[in-house]
């Protein structure tokens, strides 16, 4: 009796735990609760790409850019902070000078991180080789403990804006990202896919 009665309190705990919207995950020699998607955040990224494919429909691409970072500086160093960010980033600008990206880096906690955006690139000094980008979209990777390091972080995606000032010299350029009030990177890359190509 004593054995259906134990079997019977297990398996009403096991139905408790499937139903509580919190999974417990192991993870080394710390627990650690992991929420289910959020069908918000599904949204907002599934509305974020209709909208860059219908804006890609009806303009016409110029050229790709790859970067990556050379160099990340902290405002308020931190001796959590990581220094290497390991950004790849690849990004497209149309003929009307607006354009949309995708990078995967490490955070400055060392979380591998993604930022989905669109912006606009504006030319400085009249000039060709000088510009200044302005980029918005969303960001994700800031997970336990660092979750409230950046704000608006509740869903596990963030929004972010991203100001960058750019020289190019033929097909490379060199960016100064500035990173909020976190951090400034810089990067070097090359375009390609030029419609003279």
């Amino acid at each position: 009796m004593r054995s259906v009665l134990k079997s019977a309190a297990n398996f009403q705990h096991n139905v408790k735990n499937q139903m509580n919207p919190k999974i417990k995950q192991q993870t080394g020699p710390m627990n650690r609760t992991v929420f289910p998607a959020q069908p918000h955040r599904t949204l907002a990224i599934t509305v974020l790409l209709l909208f860059m494919s219908a804006n890609v429909c009806a303009m016409e691409i110029a050229e790709w850019r790859f970067q990556t970072s050379l160099y990340t500086k902290h405002w308020d160093p931190d001796p959590e902070h990581v220094n290497n960010s390991k950004l790849l980033n690849i990004e497209f600008e149309t003929n009307t000078r607006w354009l949309y990206g995708f990078a995967w880096f490490d955070n400055s906690f060392g979380q591998p991180s993604q930022y989905l955006y669109a912006g606009y690139s504006w030319p400085l000094f009249k000039t060709d080789w000088a510009y200044f980008k302005l980029t918005g979209g969303f960001l994700h990777g800031y997970k336990e403990p660092y979750e409230d390091k950046i704000p608006l972080n509740d869903l596990g995606v963030a929004p972010a804006i991203v100001p960058s000032f750019g020289l190019k010299y033929k097909r490379v350029f060199t960016e100064l990202q500035i990173l909020g009030t976190a951090a400034v990177t810089v990067t070097a890359g090359f375009s390609f896919g030029h419609k003279t190509d």
